[in-house]
């Protein structure tokens, strides 16, 4: 039987680089990556397991956990339920580097990269990213499967929806609510509420 300490990335391209550096620097134990095919270029020296959507997919059969790779929203939520559906358990993913207030909530399959800063209270659901830099004020909620780019800033009480981008080095005031499947532009600021499936842009942001 596989060593159950075992972690299988999912995906293994751009984000999921920065996920295996994460691992690595904790001391876990990287063994795999999954993907659509075998990969020539492997800088981690992984063992290809195949693609979890694959019929004849062999990883389920492994006593490992996996972590989640994949920087599109969509995809990310969508494969991370279908290891749920499998019963096999997902990794939190937090940098050494990053700073948690231990009253701060981080869900089930969430990537925290270096200088992420999380302060108390603050909410960050299943399956989210919060990439280098970033800052989740007081009482946020970063809804599931959402990403937080580099360098944004969420001041306190602010609300990010299901499955929305943040693009990076955007600024969004306190109290603010946005929406599920948001697109936010690098270098936004956002004063006001956005709804759903909005794309925005510009200091101050618009409407595109």
């Amino acid at each position: 039987m596989q060593d159950k300490n075992a972690i299988v990335v999912i995906g293994y391209s751009g984000h999921a680089y920065v996920v295996a550096e994460i691992l690595i620097e904790q001391g876990l134990n990287l063994d795999f990556y999954t993907d659509q095919k075998e990969l020539t270029y492997n800088p981690y020296g992984l063992k290809y397991l195949g693609c979890e959507t694959d019929r004849d997919f062999q990883g389920w059969e492994l006593d490992v956990t996996y972590a989640l790779g994949i920087g599109n929203n969509r995809l990310r939520e969508k494969t991370a339920q279908i290891v749920v559906d499998h019963e096999k358990s997902l990794q939190k993913v937090i940098s050494n580097n990053s700073s948690i207030s231990k009253k701060a909530h981080i869900g089930n399959g969430a990537v925290i990269s270096r200088g992420a800063l999380v302060n108390a209270l603050a909410q960050v659901e299943d399956y989210v990213i919060l990439n280098t830099g970033c800052i989740i004020e007081h009482e946020c909620i970063v809804k599931r499967a959402a990403h937080i780019g580099p360098g944004a800033v969420l001041a306190g009480n602010v609300s990010v929806g299901r499955r929305t981008f943040v693009g990076a080095n955007t600024v969004i005031k306190q109290g603010v609510k946005i929406g599920d499947d948001v697109v936010i532009g690098a270098g936004s600021v956002i004063i006001n509420d956005v709804s759903n499936n909005s794309k925005i842009v510009g200091n101050p942001a618009r409407m595109i």
